[in-house]
């Protein structure tokens, strides 16, 4: 049988894209300066070289475990969901690392400094790519999905540089430059690599299985249990507990609401295991601009209802109206978790940010926003800013949405034309048979053994048939 996405030509081709990451990092980057004795860090704090570590430990679960099990619903793909999950990421994180560094060296200049918050970066920027892969889920062979890795991380890195570097916009939890980003590019990617017929878009195995829906459920609890340290690994103090406590309570409203939504659309009024497994997350996301932000409890708990509601919504009504009229494919309906919720949370964070001021925020309002400070004339010492210092809160607001819609127009152009490129004959690409199945890309042991008893059963009828024969003969 053709075995598409292990051709040796792809295989050999990542091996050398290692190698030539390897010797990217020979190059460009070293110790961040603060690890070095010799930069005069030799008496430096002990515990706060490991402070932020528990959370970096939270975001390699929520990458390897929450994402790779998330997607393991579909019945015959959990091998690729779970195994391919952990190959893209290994690769993304490495180039991540180099991509937001070469944008920072704009900056800063020198080499690229690599640290502990450059992996956490990194970490998070892979959800980007994880994200756009739950929308071509089992339609692209992994050698596609790796590329598609590469291409995204390049938009991804000019995209965050260009929002929070230069607009200055406040996005914390990434629910802009990562949910809307990862959402947007990989369903321009699903458009753009359709098939021709509506019939070739779904396959037998696009579906779950008891079994699998709770593996699924697993991957779900732990992105539940570890959003909090996503949405506030970026900042410390008073702002970090901050974004703890709204996560929480965002998430908590928007499970409640999740389930009393998915039994009031169903048609039985039963509880749909897809809504549980995703819409209960989308608190999480459509918070995470505004996390650190003084929302008030109550603000927290509005926001994750809002998105429970929207969420289910969409995988109910949206994701239907979206295949029917566009064929537009999204296994995991990335659009109803990430998309949808990360625009809501955009929203917010204009509202809120043309709300802010002193008398609430004192000192930290610089600290949030950036672009608000007063310094007149002045700007020489200051990094640039787009529109410049002395923002009012009404125009921080403003340039909130501007981030937002910037966004989805880098994410979009950069999902077609990676869905393009993918498209080339040159790749090696999936019939509609081989859609949504492990055994195209992976030694099953089940089917190995099942071969082999059915080649040993062949072997004695044929030695049976044989022995008859002979019999007949004498």
């Amino acid at each position: 049988m053709h075995m598409p996405g292990t051709s040796k030509g792809g295989l050999v081709f990542f091996v050398l894209v290692q190698i030539i990451l390897l010797v990217l990092f020979a190059f460009f980057t070293d110790y961040d300066s603060k690890l070095l004795p010799n930069k005069g860090n030799a008496t430096r704090d002990e515990p706060a070289l490991v402070q932020k570590y528990p959370h970096f430990e939270d975001i390699h679960v929520m990458i390897f475990i929450g994402f790779g099990f998330l997607m393991t619903f579909l019945k015959k793909y959990g091998y690729s969901a779970t195994g391919f999950n952990l190959w893209v990421a290994a690769l993304v994180i490495q180039w991540a690392i180099l991509m937001r560094g070469f944008f920072a060296m704009i900056h800063h200049g020198g080499h690229i400094g690599v640290s502990l918050d450059s992996m956490i970066g990194a970490d998070i920027g892979s959800a980007t790519v994880l994200i756009s892969m739950g929308a071509l889920l089992g339609r692209i062979t992994p050698i596609q999905l790796l590329t598609m890795g590469l291409i995204e991380i390049v938009f991804f890195a000019g995209n965050e540089y260009l929002n929070v570097d230069l607009f200055r916009i406040t996005d914390v939890g990434g629910s802009i430059t990562i949910h809307a980003f990862g959402a947007y590019f990989g369903l321009a990617c699903s458009l753009v690599l359709r098939p021709s017929s509506a019939n070739a878009v779904t396959g037998e195995n696009e579906g779950a299985s008891y079994t699998s829906d709770i593996f699924a459920m697993v991957g779900s609890v732990f992105l539940w249990i570890y959003w909090p340290s996503f949405n506030s690994i970026l900042v410390d103090g008073d702002q970090q507990e901050r974004a703890i406590l709204h996560t929480y309570l965002s998430l908590a409203a928007c499970t409640v609401t999740t389930f009393c939504m998915s039994a009031l659309l169903s048609k039985e009024k039963k509880f749909d295991m897809v809504h549980v497994q995703n819409s209960t997350l989308a608190g999480g996301v459509a918070v995470g601009s505004v996390c650190n932000l003084i929302l008030h409890p109550w603000g927290a708990i509005m926001i994750g209802i809002i998105s429970g509601v929207l969420s289910v919504v969409g995988y109910v009504y949206i994701t239907p109206f979206l295949f029917s009229k566009l064929r537009l494919a999204d296994t995991c309906g990335v659009n109803n978790l990430h998309g949808m919720p990360a625009v809501l949370s955009a929203i917010f964070s204009a509202i809120y940010a043309a709300s802010a001021t002193k008398e609430t925020y004192g000192n930290q309002l610089i600290d949030i926003f950036p672009a608000m400070k007063q310094v007149g004339n002045n700007t020489e010492e200051l990094e640039y800013v787009i529109g410049g210092y002395n923002r009012t809160s009404t125009q921080q607001g403003t340039y909130q949405l501007i981030g937002i819609v910037v966004t989805i127009c880098i994410a979009v152009a950069g999902g077609v034309i990676s869905g393009l490129i993918l498209r080339s004959p040159l790749w090696n690409r999936l019939d509609h048979i081989d859609l949504h199945r492990d055994d195209v890309h992976w030694i099953i042991e089940e089917e190995e053994h099942e071969k082999k008893a059915h080649h040993n059963n062949t072997e004695l009828h044929e030695r049976k048939a044989h022995d008859n024969l002979n019999f007949i003969d004498s």
